[in-house]
């Protein structure tokens, strides 16, 4: 396939995603060989468990109420 066959999308997501790549390549991770607390794992997975079940955390009303 050649590029004047992409559709406009098709073509759009192309750039993205060779973005993405180039941006991957050339910006390493700072975060890469760093490693967690469990404690702070074990947070995270726990976050991650509330979204998938459609928990999405306090509302900002609450919060805002708590802190006045």
């Amino acid at each position: 396939m050649q590029v004047k066959d992409l559709t406009t999308d098709e073509l759009k997501d192309l750039i993205k995603e060779t973005v993405a790549e180039a941006l991957q390549e050339l910006l390493p991770d700072p975060d890469a060989e760093q490693t967690l607390k469990p404690e702070i794992k074990q947070q995270l997975l726990d976050i991650q468990k509330r979204r998938a079940s459609g928990i999405r955390g306090i509302p900002a009303a609450e919060v805002l109420k708590k802190l006045g």
